[in-house]
């Protein structure tokens, strides 16, 4: 990491979420002076470095208190979650996050904030098969059914940064990031909300048999440990000034069955008894990413395999989380 957010103001809105606390760990040893919002979920990193605050950010008001004196904003707010949510109230992803994105670009601007930072999604891709989805591809059909509110809320946010940082008299730099699926320490790892991996990993982790796990067990995801996207990020915020939107991932695709039996190999998990429910909801069958961009822009490339990553969050939520066995009437979703 170069000299630019060392010592800066930085705003790392979402600061006790997934991936807000896993890079307020990270700009902590480099010095940074860091405020971070936060809202229903209690802050998970307690250090006096970090300055938190409270904002509802649906609310302009508390946008335009959160960015006052900052330099870089990382936008790692959002409402997030599971495939059956997805596909019984889609809205839940469209109006909080439109209203959090729309205003806190808005707020920063006013505020003269020196670069924006948003992690977008590969959920507003349109299918492209077993091929990688390049970047440029984002506007060449709907975004999968089963994501298309997400995607296309995505979509809009995206189009919000591009006028910032490109069609304004006096631009505001804006940086966006499409990763693939993140996972790791301090993920959520409730089911009603998890992502796929990490409710594979709470139900291997908590023993549960049977286990069962919706869908065919087919689909096909690109994993990124945290702590790698955490480096991209950081790369991005340095290096890229304008609006030129950048896949990360690790760049490879496991089914949900590979993940499901590489966390059994590594729990040495035996006589568990392993169903899936085809006739529970999912989404697209496979979703893989282009990362040459990434390597090209960026010289990122991933350093954790996904054993490795996979052993680490394990081990992580097993030494940190509240044991709460789920039931056998509860299930994975994939995402």
């Amino acid at each position: 990491m170069g000299k630019k957010l060392n010592r800066a103001n930085i705003l790392v809105a979402g600061g006790s979420g997934f991936i807000g606390t896993n890079l307020v760990k990270r700009l902590l040893p480099i010095g940074a002076k860091i405020r971070a919002t936060v809202y229903k979920k209690p802050p998970q990193i307690s250090d006096d470095r970090v300055e938190y605050l409270k904002c509802d950010l649906t609310r302009k008001e508390d946008c335009e208190r959160a960015v006052q004196g900052i330099d870089y904003v990382f936008m790692c707010a959002a409402n997030t979650s599971g495939a059956a949510v997805m596909r019984s109230t889609p809205l839940v992803h469209v109006t909080p996050n439109l209203l959090m994105n729309s205003q806190l670009l808005e707020a920063a601007y006013y505020a003269k904030v020196k670069k924006f930072v948003w992690p977008s999604s590969n959920a507003a891709y349109p299918p492209t098969g077993d091929r990688p989805v390049k970047e440029e591809e984002l506007l060449t059909g709907d975004p999968h059914e089963s994501q298309f509110a997400v995607g296309w809320m995505k979509r809009y946010t995206e189009v919000l940064c591009r006028m910032y940082s490109q069609t304004l008299k006096n631009p505001m730099p804006t940086v966006v990031l499409r990763p693939s699926n993140i996972y790791g320490p301090y993920d959520d790892f409730d089911y009603e909300t998890s992502h796929v991996t990490a409710a594979l990993i709470r139900k291997v982790a908590d023993r549960q048999n049977p286990l069962t796990v919706w869908g065919t067990g087919e689909d096909i995801r690109d994993l990124i440990y945290v702590d790698d996207f955490i480096d991209a990020l950081l790369l991005a915020a340095e290096k890229i000034n304008t609006y030129d939107p950048i896949n990360i991932g690790f760049g490879k695709g496991y089914s949900i069955k590979e993940i499901l039996q590489i966390l059994l190999e590594i729990e040495d998990c035996s006589g568990i008894h392993i169903t899936f429910d085809a006739s529970k909801p999912s989404t697209i069958p496979i979703r893989l990413i282009d990362t040459t961009k990434a390597r090209k822009l960026l010289d990122f490339v991933p350093k954790t395999d996904l054993q490795e990553g996979l052993r680490k969050t394990i081990e992580w939520y097993r030494e940190n989380q509240i044991k709460n066995p789920l039931s056998k009437n509860e299930f994975t979703q994939s995402k």
